[in-house]
């Protein structure tokens, strides 16, 4: 609001502000004697301060001020633009003085007092702040704001709150506002103060759903899961058809054992366009896990991960169910899964590499070393790739080349020294195959070197 009063200030001009009153000088008047010599001076020199500082010369701004000052020093707009140019070369010194000279004509002047507030902001001169923006009050409620956030900066934080409750009172709940309140209770530990205000505004609002979740959010995390889960199925009963009380709801259920109730609640935020990406992996994070313990509903999360992947452009999704595999030792299904993941995230390093080493784990050996030379192309600097190729073409009875791949992957490894000795063992395997004994033996002692080091 306060922005939107600037602009029009500055599309009207200063000439139209009544507050800034100068009418005593009548710039439209053609000079004809001493006394028009005199005006036309001060209006040239006042419009080239304008001028200077509209092109960020406040130096000669300040300069034309000055004359102006000298020709007559009972306009209020000259100390106030004064003021401004101080304020802009941060002489706030000058800059306090300009504008407390503009006060002594005008006490109660908005837009000087504003400057003057933002001088004392600036070098965090805290409590000349306070009594400046306690003026300022009566224009707008932006200030009462401000008024509210230099309390809370000074820790003041009883009054800090009383003016929010306030504001909250006459003007409606904001998110600037409830993001200062719960700073407040943050630095204060009043969790308890913070949970009553929310109930206090559940009964005045019984139909905001905002202030539900924010409720259930606040008992969940004071540990108070009974009135989290009762303020959840209220919130559920109002309406049906909120999505987002499932965030909460389904842990709730999986808790007192209802699992039908958890799963679905899971499915309904997992196919919510509402929930975030970020909240929704959470979910499917839970699922994987309940269903590792409960496999009789493994169906249900194959078929919300395969709908969820059809609407989310991420891997993750697929990730999760890929680890889901592994626990249960499915290590062929948890590669289909990666195989997938990686189609919707191709430069995924992580995955590829998870790809790879299931294959030599499976000693599926062709295909570890089909994956580890594309990933090399994709990712030349990773040496844990020249391992996985080399490890593959040593199974696959090709020692020359898991020799040329090796020895290059040795110049990317940086302070490891595990990984530099299976390098090294490698080596020592592919010159032993071909009947290079010496080099085998080399190799084979630095790897029990850096071994023994360990």
């Amino acid at each position: 609001m306060k922005k939107t009063l600037y602009i029009l200030y500055f599309l009207f001009g200063m000439l139209s502000i009544p507050q800034i009153n100068y009418a005593q000088v009548d710039f439209n008047k053609t000079p004809n004697d001493d006394l028009g010599n005199f005006e036309d001076e001060f209006q040239n020199n006042f419009y080239e301060a304008m001028k200077q500082h509209g092109i960020e010369n406040y130096d000669r701004a300040v300069d034309n001020l000055k004359r102006c000052l000298e020709l007559d020093d009972s306009h209020v707009v000259i100390y106030y633009q004064l003021g401004k140019n101080y304020n802009k070369l941060k002489n706030f010194g000058e800059a306090e003085d300009a504008l407390k000279d503009a006060l002594r004509i005008e006490p109660d002047n908005e837009w000087v007092l504003d400057e003057l507030y933002h001088v004392y902001i600036q070098q965090k001169e805290y409590n000349k702040a306070i009594k400046t923006v306690r003026q300022l009050v009566k224009y707008h409620p932006d200030y009462k704001e401000d008024l509210a956030n230099i309390y809370v900066q000074t820790g003041n934080f009883k009054d800090a709150l009383k003016i929010l409750d306030e504001l909250d009172e006459e003007y409606g709940i904001t998110d600037d506002r409830d993001l200062l309140r719960n700073r407040i209770y943050n630095a204060t530990g009043r969790k308890k103060d913070q949970i009553e205000n929310l109930e206090e505004r559940v009964d005045k609002n019984p139909e905001s759903e905002e202030t539900y979740l924010r409720l259930i959010y606040r008992y969940s995390e004071n540990n108070d899961k009974k009135k989290a889960f009762e303020t959840a199925k209220k919130l559920l009963e109002i309406n049906p058809k909120n999505q987002l009380v499932h965030l909460a709801l389904y842990k709730f259920y999986l808790d007192e054992g209802s699992h039908d109730k958890a799963i679905n609640s899971m499915k309904i935020a997992l196919q919510s366009s509402k929930i975030n990406p970020e909240s929704k992996i959470k979910v499917l994070a839970d699922f994987v896990k309940f269903v590792s313990k409960n496999q009789q509903y493994e169906q249900d999360l194959v078929d919300v991960t395969s709908m969820l992947t059809k609407i989310e452009s991420s891997g993750k999704t697929l990730v999760e169910l890929a680890q889901y595999y592994l626990l249960k030792g499915e290590k062929q299904k948890a590669i289909s899964f990666y195989e997938q993941a990686l189609q919707k995230e191709e430069e995924n390093f992580g995955i590829l590499r998870n790809i790879i080493l299931l294959h030599i784990d499976l000693k599926q050996f062709k295909q570890a070393a089909d994956r580890s030379q594309e990933g090399i192309e994709i990712f030349p600097s990773q040496p844990v790739l020249y391992l996985t190729h080399g490890v593959s073409l040593n199974y696959l009875n090709r020692p020359k080349e898991a020799i040329e791949s090796l020895e290059m992957g040795l110049d990317y490894i940086i302070d490891d020294k595990p990984m530099e000795a299976d390098f090294y063992n490698q080596l020592a395997k592919a010159y032993t195959a071909t009947n290079n004994l010496n080099k085998a033996k080399t190799f084979s002692d630095k790897a029990k070197k850096l071994q023994l080091s360990n």
